[in-house]
C-alpha cells in the first residue's frame, strides 16, 4: 500500500490535547518514511459563531478539514453530514477522538464504510449532557475494530464496559522535539505582565478547567503552602492557572475564598503554554484522572520540576523520586509537602528535572507514536483484506 487515507472525526474548537495530538500526527505521517504515508483529512463540527481556531491551525498545517455544520445541541444534521463525507472521501480508516465523535461515527454508520479506530482520550466530569455521552461511549466502543488508549488503567475501565480486549491498544503521547528548547520572546517579559513579584517561586498548572483535573485540592494546597501552617514556614509562591473551561467560575470562587487573591492568576487560554513553563519553577499537574497528559510531558520537556498525582498514565510516564514526585489525588496536605520539598531544594528538583526530560528522547518521541500508529493501521487493513479475499 503506497498511503492511508484517514478520515480523523473530533469537536475541537481550541488546540487543546487530544487535537495538538491529531494534528501532529496528521503532520507526521503525512512525511513517514518508516512505512505507508497517512493523508489525514479532518472533520469538525462546527457551531454557528464559534471559535475556529483549530480549523485555522489545521490550515497553517495545509491539512485538509471538513467543518460539519451542527445548528445546536442534539442536532440530528450532523448524522448525515457525517455520512455524506464520508461516501465523499472514501477513506481507508476512519479514526474518532473522544466520545461524541464516536457515538456520531457509529450513529453515521460510518464504522460500516471503512474499518474503525476509536481514540480513548478518558472522560472529563462536567455537565449532564457530556456524562450522557460518557455512557453510551460503552455502545460506541463496542463496534470499533480498534480501540486506541493511552494508559494501562483506561485499557483496564474499557474491558470492564464491553470492549474486547484483543482490540485496545496503548500509545502514549508524544511531545514535539523542539518543546521548551528555545528561548520564547514572549517569555522575558511575561512575569512583569502578569503582575508577579519576581521574587517569588513560580507554580503552573496547565490544562483544561475541568473538576477531573483537581484545581480545587491545588488551590486548597497552595494556601496551606504560603501561610505558616503545622509549624512550617510560608513560602513566597504564586500559583499560575493557564487553560480555560467550565470550572473557572469554581476555581475564582475559591480564590476568593481561600484568599488567595493576587497570589493566584488564571489566565485563560492561551496559543501555547511554551513561554508559561519557561518562567516556572514548578510544574503541578494535579489530576484526579488522566491518561497520557500532554501538560506532564510539556513539564518535562522545557526541564521544569514536576509534582503530580500518581493516577492514570502518569506513573507510566514518571516514576517517584527518580523523575518527579507522586503525590495521591485529593490529598492537599501531601501536594503540599512535596511542593514545599521541591520549591526549597534546589539540587534535587534539578535532578528530577534532567532525568524526566532524558526520558522523553526514548519514549515519546514523535516517530515513535507515528511508527507505532502506522502499524496499527497497518495492520488492521492486512487483517481486513484477508477477511474479505
Amino acid at each position: 500500500m503506497k498511503s492511508i487515507k484517514v478520515l480523523a472525526i473530533i469537536e475541537a474548537a481550541a488546540v487543546t490535547g487530544p487535537a495538538k495530538n491529531l494534528l501532529q500526527f496528521a503532520g507526521a505521517g503525512r512525511a513517514n518514511s518508516d512505512g505507508p504515508a497517512v493523508n489525514v483529512s479532518i472533520g469538525v463540527f462546527q457551531r454557528p459563531d464559534a471559535p475556529d481556531v483549530f480549523i485555522q491551525a489545521a490550515g497553517a498545517l495545509s491539512i485538509p478539514v471538513y467543518p460539519i455544520a451542527e445548528r445546536r445541541r442534539f442536532d440530528r444534521g450532523v448524522i448525515d453530514g457525517l455520512a455524506a463525507l464520508g461516501r465523499s472521501l472514501q477513506p481507508d480508516v476512519v479514526e474518532s477522538h473522544a466520545v461524541k465523535s464516536h457515538f456520531l461515527v457509529r450513529q453515521s454508520g460510518l464504522n460500516r464504510l471503512a474499518p474503525w479506530v476509536a481514540f480513548h482520550h478518558g472522560y472529563t466530569w462536567p455537565e449532564l449532557r457530556v456524562r450522557l455521552y460518557n455512557q453510551l461511549d460503552r455502545w460506541s466502543l463496542r463496534a470499533a475494530l480498534r480501540v486506541v488508549t493511552v494508559s494501562r488503567p483506561f485499557r483496564q475501565e474499557l474491558i470492564r464496559h464491553g470492549v474486547p480486549a484483543e482490540r485496545i491498544e496503548i500509545v502514549h503521547n508524544a511531545i514535539e522535539p523542539n518543546y521548551g528548547r528555545t528561548k520564547s520572546p514572549e517569555a522575558a517579559e511575561l512575569r512583569a505582565r502578569l503582575g508577579i513579584d519576581p521574587a517569588r517561586k513560580l507554580i503552573l498548572i496547565v490544562g483544561r478547567l475541568s473538576r477531573e483535573k483537581g484545581h480545587l485540592s491545588l488551590l486548597d494546597a497552595f494556601r496551606r503552602l504560603t501561610a505558616p501552617h503545622a509549624g512550617e514556614a510560608a513560602v513566597n509562591a504564586h500559583l499560575l492557572i493557564v487553560g480555560e473551561g467550565p470550572e473557572r467560575d469554581r476555581i475564582e470562587t475559591a480564590i476568593r475564598h481561600l484568599g488567595l487573591n493576587g497570589s493566584a492568576t488564571l489566565t485563560g487560554q492561551v496559543p501555547t503554554a511554551e513561554p508559561y513553563h519557561e518562567i516556572a519553577d514548578l510544574a503541578v499537574p494535579s489530576s484526579l484522572s488522566e491518561g497520557s497528559p500532554n501538560a506532564l510531558l510539556e513539564a518535562m520537556a522545557a526541564g521544569v520540576p514536576v509534582v503530580a498525582t500518581a493516577v492514570g498514565g502518569v506513573p507510566e510516564i514518571v516514576a517517584d523520586g527518580e523523575s518527579a514526585l507522586l503525590v495521591p489525588p485529593s490529598d492537599p496536605n501531601a501536594l503540599c509537602r512535596a511542593m514545599r520539598e521541591l520549591l526549597l531544594n534546589d539540587a534535587m528538583a534539578r535532578g528530577l528535572a534532567d532525568r524526566a526530560r532524558e526520558l522523553l528522547s526514548t519514549r515519546h518521541t514523535l516517530e515513535a507514536r507515528t511508527r507505532r500508529l502506522v502499524q496499527i493501521y497497518t495492520s488492521l487493513l492486512a487483517s481486513q483484506e484477508q477477511y474479505t479475499s
